[in-house]
């Protein structure tokens, strides 16, 4: 066998990283653990938080936990020295559903009132005041009276019994930092028949919503696409609904569209289109019959929906007209050379290379609307059958007071987006090309 037959075969290069660069990734990883802490408590903890609050049965007064409160005063009316009075403390447990235990106040008799009488749980040392009461029950209430006389220095002092300030200590449960949990909230929702339909709003809600919005910025930026005077002052016009504040938009529609004086409702009346005016914000329906079958078009809902569209329409009319700007103008050439019409080189050419912008922007559009409250909020209020999961979330938590069963729908809002955003990422159409 020769020398060159017994060198050993190469197996390129080596594979791995070696230690040097592993001891500079875990650098790397310990000098960026701030910022991925941060971001994490920032993101992560109020979603993990919202979480929490489902499983439990909170309430809305269940965020401050259960607490003796107590208040001092002083009865009797001492005028000279020597006088008798009383030192009074008020307490009460703030919850009405659990107990508080191993209760215990503490306070300074205040200077120049000597204690001559104390109640059986109480002991003074000196000056300081310590009363062991123990277990208290849900909505309890007692008072604590301290006999004594006062001195010329009591009398002289402006309000001493405010001079120290008593404390309170004891121990009790907290529904929110408890480990007991339940699924009572979810069983709630889910067996509701109102929140079936309430799902559908505001699925019937997001798609038209977005796919409007989307439609009319599809159409504004093909319109100013084209070259022509003032075409930069339009432009500029045409973001107006978005930028602009929305309560000032949404006060507008609904002056807007008033049964009794709104512009449109005189409109109608006077051109003979209707008869009696109609209340587009607060009408659920219309019912008509087609082929005779009778059939509901859900008026209110609707006016919502174009509302939607009509003021989110310039965000998608932006991201699309760059879009346009930057497809290469020679393809349309040729095929108007080979006579394609406007329609076919829009089908054909324009929309092919407007898939991923298209895509991109359903996704945001579809999140932002799913999770849109102050919109429906400003026009109805949730009513006329304009109730979405977002105004559920509210009406359940301030509204009923029910923390719990609010955080259980934002929950519900939080797994339909995820799923959503997951299959139309995997299942959405790209961009030719891509």
């Amino acid at each position: 066998m020769s020398a060159e037959s017994r060198q050993p075969v190469s197996e390129g290069p080596p594979k791995g990283i070696g230690p040097m660069q592993r001891r500079e990734m875990w650098l790397a990883y310990l000098m960026l653990a701030p910022t991925f802490i941060i971001i994490l408590l920032i993101v992560a903890g109020p979603l993990l938080a919202n979480f929490w609050i489902s499983v439990k049965p909170v309430q809305l007064g269940d965020l401050r936990p259960p607490a003796v409160l107590v208040n001092e005063r002083l009865r009797g009316s001492p005028e000279a020295a020597g006088d008798s009075a009383t030192l009074e403390y008020r307490l009460r447990n703030s919850s009405r559903d659990e107990e508080i235990r191993d209760v215990v106040l503490k306070d300074e008799v205040p200077a120049g009132f000597t204690v001559t009488g104390l109640p059986e749980v109480c002991e003074l040392s000196g000056s300081m005041l310590s009363c062991t009461i123990g277990t208290v029950e849900p909505g309890w209430r007692d008072r604590l009276r301290l006999e004594g006389t006062v001195s010329e220095a009591f009398l002289a002092a402006s309000r001493p019994e405010r001079a120290s300030t008593p404390e309170v200590s004891g121990e009790a449960n907290n529904v929110l930092t408890n480990f007991e949990f339940t699924l009572e909230n979810f069983s709630r929702i889910f067996n509701a028949d109102e929140f079936w339909s309430v799902l559908r709003v505001t699925f019937y809600y997001t798609i038209f919503g977005t796919g409007g919005a989307l439609v009319l910025g599809l159409f504004a930026a093909q319109l100013l696409h084209t070259s022509f005077p003032g075409r930069g002052f339009l432009r500029g016009l045409f973001l107006f609904p978005y930028v602009s504040p929305v309560i000032a938009v949404a006060f507008t529609w609904v002056v807007l569209f008033d049964p009794f004086s709104g512009t449109l409702n005189a409109l109608l009346t006077k051109m003979g289109v209707v008869s009696d005016p109609i209340n587009f914000f607060g009408q659920r329906a219309i019912e008509f019959s087609l082929f005779g079958i009778p059939l509901e078009f859900p008026l209110a809902l609707t006016t919502v929906i174009a509302f939607e569209a009509w003021r989110y329409f310039p965000l998608s009319f932006l991201f699309i007209l760059a879009r346009m700007q930057s497809i290469n103008t020679d393809m349309y050439e040729a095929a108007e050379m080979d006579g394609a019409t406007p329609m076919q080189q829009f089908w054909y050419l324009s929309l092919p290379q407007l898939m991923g912008i298209l895509s991109v922007l359903f996704l945001l559009r579809f999140i932002w609307t799913f999770n849109k409250f102050d919109d429906i909020f400003l026009l109805t209020g949730g009513n006329a059958g304009t109730r979405t999961l977002t105004v559920d979330v509210y009406e359940q938590g301030f509204a009923l007071s029910n923390l719990g069963a609010g955080a259980a729908v934002a929950v519900v809002v939080f797994v339909v987006l995820v799923t959503f955003a997951t299959l139309f990422i995997r299942f959405s159409p790209k961009e030719e090309g891509l």
